[in-house]
């Protein structure tokens, strides 16, 4: 029993219900599939940080891009942040109603949203600025596989980017 059990863990046994031709179609074989998990286990150890702030993780990362540059116009941010329009929009307005952003039109192109930090927003940078140091400490990796991750999904989204570009 131990054996099966143990073979199972460390997928050593054939699957052999599925044929070869399906095997592209097994989740451990996905790529996608662990920078998913990953993804939502490192956002679900920021929640305890961000409940603090009273920030959700989205909200979090356009907070960040704004105590970087203070003022953006929406475009700029959707591309800082990986989101579009129609996902930034709402959540810029629940960012004004806590006080944090000023939205404001583009007096040469009304089109054209300026978003900028209020004092309330400044501030809670200085609330916010051990978070990122908290995080690291709970990710058991080495500052060398820590810098290799890092590299490798930016270059993913480098290379994107300029796909889209094109």
């Amino acid at each position: 029993m131990f054996d099966i059990l143990y073979r199972m863990r460390y997928n050593i046994i054939e699957v052999s219900k599925i044929s070869k031709s399906y095997e592209s179609l097994l989740l451990k074989n996905q790529l996608c599939f662990p920078l998913y998990a990953v993804s939502n286990m490192i956002i679900r150890k920021y929640k305890p940080y961000l409940d603090d702030l009273n920030l959700t993780y989205t909200q979090y990362i356009v907070m960040m891009v704004l105590w970087e540059k203070e003022v953006v116009n929406e475009s700029l941010l959707c591309e800082s942040v990986c989101l579009k329009s129609n996902t930034i929009t709402p959540l810029l307005k629940k960012l004004e109603e806590k006080g944090y952003i000023r939205k404001e039109k583009n007096t040469s192109d009304e089109r054209n949203l300026i978003i900028s930090l209020t004092d309330d927003g400044k501030k809670l940078r200085d609330k916010a600025v051990n978070v990122p140091a908290c995080i690291a400490k709970e990710i058991n990796l080495t500052s060398d596989e820590a810098i290799q991750i890092y590299k490798l999904l930016y270059k993913m989204l480098d290379e994107d980017k300029e796909r889209k570009d094109e």
